[in-house]
């Protein structure tokens, strides 16, 4: 019997056949994961490790119940994270948004199929939850040029096949995000099509355990990467060259050196391109005794978000009275929020007793109060008062569920914003924040 390098390049040897995740001890794995930097200091700040089998069979349970109870045939995903949710597969996740080529169809009775990408359908062979993998979702012009609605009708034609097979006597199809052609041949196929966003959303919103160990992993290597990041900004900052830029791509380095994946945003902005808030980081020089004001909307570890703000005063002089007032309003703010936050209180109730901001800061507040969290921001949202819609969020807060609390003070024409979040999770009796990163000590004042 031959050895092979694939099957002796062991992430360590001591581990035996599985990693603490539950995953195999090989650094030639089909399936992104953390690096040994990360497993190292994860082992060393004392986390437990997610067991991903038990995490991917929670997920897969999840979504077919919430498919049973809504009474559909099946539940057909085209978006990348709802397709990470189901599979826990990734295939160039990014290029995926913008030229979707991948599919997974759920059926009532369990059975998931995968459509990926034609020369890869091993990408998703370790989940044996994926019972098939096949090829002829790419449904876009660019592909598919003037015969996209041939390539329809083939891709709808397997999903009816699979549907009558696996849901018989069902017509109703909860679809996620489709291209148009796509559309059309579904319902030419006699399917009723219902709302798939809805199913996924609920089914994200409540993590299970494995789910929430996973989730303080990539919390503790978001707040390492954003700790580099700080020291890279604070030892630079003045030299005359380093800009915007230079300070978030360390942010970008250190994500992806521990498994992470992407950040979804460049909200990284230095002195008055801190206001107004959503400028994105560029090639300003950074200057001495200004603010500088980040929301990291990094995808971590494990497809993990984490999702923190903050402001740093960077200088060897005292931030200005107003600076300091507008971080500790910016703090309490946030902190205050928080503390309504428990199971059974109803998500608009939280915006109707909000803690109010001043009135010089109302006009550039964030776009809401709270959102939900887990492979990327996710439902619910939580609107400030005067946005709510009455009835667009009328839930309950339930244990499993994490939401982002945030914070943004500016005012019109300022030369600074304050940009704070915090990643919190609801327990069985309140809450728990996972962030753990420190408040900037000469912003409050200290």
């Amino acid at each position: 019997m031959n050895t092979h390098y694939r099957d002796t390049r062991k992430i360590d040897p001591t581990k035996g056949a599985v990693l603490g995740d539950n995953t195999p001890n090989d650094a030639d794995r089909i399936e992104i994961g953390p690096t040994q930097l990360a497993f190292d200091e994860w082992a060393h700040a004392g986390l437990e490790l997610p067991d991903l089998q038990a995490m991917r069979r929670y997920r897969w349970e999840r979504l077919t119940r919430h498919i049973v109870e809504r009474d559909y045939a099946g539940l057909l995903m085209f978006d990348p994270l709802n397709i990470r949710y189901a599979t826990d597969s990734t295939n160039m996740q990014l290029w995926n948004t913008h030229n979707p080529f991948r599919a997974v169809l759920l059926c009532a009775d369990g059975y998931m199929v995968i459509w990926d990408y034609k020369n890869s359908p091993f990408l998703s062979s370790f989940n044996p939850l994926v019972r098939e993998a096949r090829s002829g979702a790419d449904l876009f012009y660019f592909d598919r040029g003037d015969k996209v609605d041939v390539a329809a009708d083939v891709f709808s034609n397997e999903v009816r096949v699979l549907l009558e097979e696996h849901a018989p006597g069902h017509k109703r199809l909860a679809v996620d995000k489709v291209m148009l052609h796509g559309l059309r041949a579904l319902e030419a196929q006699g399917l009723d099509i219902m709302e798939g966003e809805e199913v996924t959303e609920k089914s994200r919103s409540v993590k299970g355990p494995d789910e929430i160990k996973a989730m303080r992993c990539a919390s503790h290597s978001c707040e390492v990467a954003v700790r580099a990041m700080e020291d890279f900004a604070r030892a630079n900052v003045g030299d005359g060259k380093t800009c915007e830029d230079d300070i978030w791509a360390v942010l970008h380095a250190e994500n992806i050196r521990r498994g992470g994946e992407w950040i979804e945003t460049r909200l990284l902005a230095s002195g008055p391109r801190s206001n107004p808030w959503f400028q994105e980081c560029g090639p300003r020089v950074c200057q001495t005794n200004e603010i500088i004001s980040f929301d990291t909307d990094l995808i971590g570890a494990y497809g993990i978000c984490i999702d923190i703000s903050r402001s740093w005063w960077v200088g060897d002089r005292a931030p200005r009275p107003d600076m300091i007032y507008a971080m500790r309003h910016g703090v309490e703010h946030i902190k205050t929020n928080m503390e309504m936050l428990r199971p059974g209180v109803n998500i608009q109730d939280l915006s109707r007793n909000t803690h109010v901001l001043d009135d010089k800061y109302q006009a550039q507040k964030y776009g809401c109060l709270m959102h939900g969290v887990g492979l990327c921001d996710e439902w619910p949202l939580v609107a400030y008062p005067d946005k709510m819609v009455e009835g667009a969020f009328d839930y309950e807060l339930e244990p499993g569920m994490t939401l982002c609390v945030e914070a943004l003070v500016g005012e019109v024409g300022g030369d600074f914003s304050i940009k704070l979040e915090d990643q919190v999770l609801i327990t069985e009796d309140g809450y728990e924040n996972l962030t753990k990163y420190p408040f900037d000590e000469a912003l409050m004042g200290g």
